[in-house]
């Protein structure tokens, strides 16, 4: 084994305790401002320190107040949110907007081309404030990602932007020790041919799958099963996108559908997807277990299911997102003998689920992102 070192943390330990996160809730209903406000601020490191009905009075807003979290819809009058996106980045570079849509394909594929635009995640919105007040899983998606990214905001370095006016400068506070960086310990790869590539991803997912996916090229020779943290009608839409930019025949996975060479499986919002023998052939089965990691679909069930059936023929990638989704699954894969990579933190949007695999031992490179196709198709193409 060789043994690297990093010079940053994962997700969990971003940003000191002791640090209120700053959020812009954004959205035409104030019914709505205000029950995303107290869920928020029942959280003692989180603030929300402005609150607005449009995308214009965002971006003012923003020019005058310190904000780490944007909260964006997306259907607003005056300015709505995906027209709002580039001029709050372009007011701060470094903010890490969210953008909250209620689950419609058109929002669907509005938030999907957010997320190129350079929105950092999306949450879907219950339609209605009943259902958003009642919500056990909005609440803890929006929770985990305001605090997880505004912590993220808070390490990037230097002021959002020479346009916001300037502030009284704070006292310097004393200096803090910095914790040890946790070690990277990697393992050899399998000598095997991978018969499967496993890809596991959530927050940065869409971007980073989309490089990922164009990297490997158009005649990948294996099976691509892909399990990404998003909702129904979202993935539908993935799907779609990545197959257009791709050239790759990407599609929801479908119960008992025959997995084939050189076709791209992403499993569908609200499914884990699995895969299972039948007879001389590999199947999908779908099933709405329970969530893991608070997801469905997630990526533990994927693995477990692979590693039972491809063993050390198993090659998995885990791209950047929030929590350990993929952690317990890498495990078993490398128990069976498989191969384990991940995305390294400085091209991660969120270093959590590629940071817990590389720093429980599990694989076999920490990559640079554009470095990752490479290694993929040097492990496919080998003999085995």
């Amino acid at each position: 084994m060789t043994e690297q070192t990093r010079n940053a943390h994962p997700s969990a330990a971003i940003g000191n305790p002791g640090d209120v996160v700053r959020v812009m809730v954004v959205d035409d209903s104030a019914v709505v401002r205000g029950l995303i406000t107290r869920m928020l601020e029942e959280e003692p490191d989180i603030k929300v320190v402005s609150s607005v009905g449009n995308g214009q009075l965002a971006v003012n807003s923003l020019t005058r107040t310190e904000v780490d979290t944007i909260v964006l819809d997306i259907e607003m009058p005056v300015m709505d949110g995906l027209t709002a996106l580039p001029k709050l980045l372009e007011v701060d570079k470094n903010a890490k907007i969210i953008m909250a849509s209620t689950l419609t394909l058109r929002n669907a594929e509005i938030s999907i081309k957010a997320l190129q635009a350079g929105a950092a995640d999306y949450v879907p919105k219950p339609s209605s404030s009943r259902e958003l007040s009642g919500g056990v899983d909005f609440r803890h998606d929006l929770i985990e990602k305001v605090r997880n990214l505004g912590r993220l905001r808070k390490q990037l370095r230097g002021p959002g932007s020479a346009n916001r006016q300037p502030q009284a400068a704070a006292a310097p506070r004393p200096a803090m020790p910095k914790p040890a960086a946790p070690k990277v310990v990697l393992r050899d790869a399998s000598s095997a041919r991978p018969d499967v590539l496993a890809i596991g991803s959530s927050t940065g997912g869409p971007q980073a799958l989309l490089t990922l996916l164009k990297g490997i090229g158009p005649n990948p020779r294996v099976p691509i099963c892909i399990t990404q943290h998003m909702p129904a009608t979202f993935t539908a839409v993935l799907a779609d996108h990545i197959s257009r930019a791709t050239g790759l025949t990407c599609a929801e996975g479908k119960n008992g559908e025959t997995l084939e060479p050189g076709r791209v499986y992403l499993a569908p919002g609200n499914f884990h997807m699995l895969v299972e023998r039948d007879g001389p052939r590999n199947v999908i089965r779908l099933n709405d277990g329970p969530p893991e990691n608070y997801c469905r679909p997630a990526v533990d069930p994927m693995l477990r299911s692979l590693a039972k059936i491809f063993g050390s023929r198993l090659l998995t990638a885990i791209l950047t997102g929030m929590g350990a989704d993929g952690m317990k699954g890498g495990q078993q894969v490398t128990a069976a003998g498989g191969t384990v990579i991940a995305q390294d933190e400085a091209t991660s949007v969120v270093w959590g689920m590629p940071g817990a695999v590389a720093t429980n031992g599990l694989c076999s490179a920490v990559l640079p992102l554009p470095q990752m196709a490479p290694f993929i198709n040097r492990m496919i193409g080998k003999a085995g």
